[in-house]
């Protein structure tokens, strides 16, 4: 244990992602010995990240306005909204360039071990763009549903949870990105390819 500030710094990088006791202390170290002015633009950026980023009103991914730049793009298919988990899985589904609808992030999945329901995540925003009354008034005929979350445990029962709300909808296509992917994994973690293939090669629910 090292004594004061040292200690609190490195305590709070561990609580990071990721970030393992070693790999908590080597950036503590490396912030001590930077220069004041790259750590007080580290700050500074920290700062902005808090202050001026927020949630888009329709989808839910990051954004700098109201809406992100794939809710504000007219050239995106207002009809096919892709489910994703995490703001970073809409990065991974990008990275395709197979998909050119919107995006819906539920802010995480199902996990009861951790505490996290339905409630937890935004299913109910989901269920207002299906029902017509979101934020987004050209999302009156949205046609398809692609969920998109991991291809793990929680991401699998969050998909059926959603398969289970969805198939009240008439007229509603609901579809899941086709075998192939690793279990287990992260959608981050997919490389394009793979996760292109999983995506054109959806299938029905």
């Amino acid at each position: 244990m090292f004594e004061g500030p040292v200690q609190d710094l490195i305590d709070e990088l561990g609580r990071l992602p990721g970030v393992g006791p070693k790999s908590a202390q080597r950036i503590a170290f490396h912030l001590l010995a930077a220069d004041p002015v790259d750590v007080s633009r580290l700050q500074e950026v920290l700062q902005k990240v808090k202050e001026g980023v927020r949630f888009c009103e329709v989808c839910s991914n990051v954004s700098e306005r109201e809406r992100c730049r794939y809710c504000s793009d007219a050239r995106r298919d207002p009809t096919i909204v892709c489910v994703v988990e995490e703001p970073k899985d809409v990065l991974a589904v990008e990275r395709t360039r197979e998909f050119k609808g919107r995006y819906h992030v539920l802010g995480g999945a199902l996990d009861p071990l951790a505490g996290v329901g339905p409630d937890g995540l935004r299913i109910r925003e989901l269920l207002a763009r299906l029902g017509g009354t979101g934020p987004a008034q050209d999302e009156t005929d949205i046609a398809e549903v692609i969920i998109a979350t991991d291809p793990n445990t929680e991401g699998e029962a969050t998909a059926t949870y959603l398969v289970r709300l969805l198939r009240d909808f008439p007229g509603l296509s609901v579809t899941r990105l086709a075998s192939g992917l690793p279990m287990g994994g992260d959608l981050e973690f997919a490389d394009e390819l793979t996760l292109g293939r999983a995506l054109s090669g959806r299938r029905a629910l």
